[in-house]
């Protein structure tokens, strides 16, 4: 793998970058705590590094927002798809497990346990549903070696 290290202002001008400015900036703020401000909401989100990596495992880790956005993006496709059938009250509700590995440092599995109620989806909207999942692009982008586990219950 590849890394290219510059400077932000270099960033910020470099031929490069597909975009005149970033989307998110990151700071450090010690003790393994990095702070990310989404630029266009100004939300922000810390991160902590996990106690079993010599964090505080006080926030989310970097790690555990991969896991978690899968579980997103799987639970806004299927919102998407579902609302363009016509349904429009959707609940739904996930349970995230993340497996790490070791040699090289790396999550190996990540499960997905989604709850969900569509008032009169029929079984084959939830085949649909289902399978417009494999869509995802955080699934897509995840190296072929990490397991993806999706359970849907249906309620």
């Amino acid at each position: 793998m590849r890394y290219f290290v510059a400077p932000l202002q270099a960033l910020r001008k470099s031929p490069q970058m597909s975009t005149p400015a970033p989307n998110y900036t990151l700071t450090y703020r010690g003790q393994l705590r990095t702070a990310m401000q989404h630029l266009q909401s100004n939300s922000e989100v810390i991160t902590d590094a996990p106690v079993d990596n010599r964090g505080k495992g006080e926030a989310f880790s970097p790690t555990d927002l991969v896991s978690a956005a899968l579980a997103s993006c799987v639970m806004t496709i299927m919102a998407i798809k579902a609302g363009d059938m016509g349904h429009e009250t959707i609940e739904m509700d996930a349970r995230v497990w993340k497996t790490m590995a070791s040699n090289p440092r790396r999550i190996a599995k990540i499960q997905v346990e989604l709850d969900l109620h569509i008032p009169d989806v029929t079984d084959q909207q939830k085949l649909i549903l289902e399978r417009t999942t494999k869509a995802c692009p955080v699934a897509r982008s995840l190296h072929p070696d990490t397991q993806k586990e999706v359970v849907f219950n249906w309620q």
